[in-house]
């Protein structure tokens, strides 16, 4: 079994670890660490710092609130920050981001559940209008026919008089 030295191990956890991101197999490949030992070095490494190693599914015990709590916190932060709370937090960036759409999209079918309502709601009052300006504008032409008819007969009635 090969010895490392603390400083070599120290340089090749930093290129695992974020910002680098550098993959297990790339580095095992290019050290010729086994990949084992990459993994167990990761792995000592997150306890020594006491990141909890989240296991498969453990984002759904965090809830809705604290996710969006996550979310709203690191908005602002840079890549490296982002990198650096993660690794406190015991969470990965891609959880966030994934978060962070969620965020998005949930707003986004609000507004348009919001807008279906209100544009059902004008359309149905815009139907009331229509109707009540039909009956209306029916109203408005009987009127007016009475008053033709009205002006009819009185011309009718009043012709011969005039006459004599």
């Amino acid at each position: 079994m090969k010895q490392y030295s603390e400083e070599f191990k120290a340089s090749v956890i930093a290129r695992m670890l974020s910002p680098n991101n550098a993959g297990i197999p790339e580095l095992a490949q290019e050290t010729g660490i086994p990949k084992d030992t990459l993994y167990s070095w990761r792995i000592k490494n997150r306890k020594a710092q006491g990141i909890q190693i989240p296991k498969a599914g453990q984002s759904a015990a965090i809830s809705s609130e604290e996710k969006f709590s996550i979310v709203v916190e690191t908005a602002s932060m840079n890549e490296n920050e982002l990198s650096a709370y993660c690794r406190r937090k015991g969470l990965f960036t891609e959880q966030i981001e994934r978060w962070r759409a969620h965020c998005i999209q949930a707003n986004a079918l609000q507004r348009e559940k919001i807008d279906s309502g209100l544009i059902r709601r004008q359309s149905q009052k815009i139907k009331s209008l229509e109707s009540e300006l039909r009956r209306k504008e029916k109203a408005l032409a009987e009127t007016a026919t009475l008053l033709v008819l009205k002006k009819k007969v009185r011309e009718i009635l009043a012709g011969p008089e005039d006459e004599k």
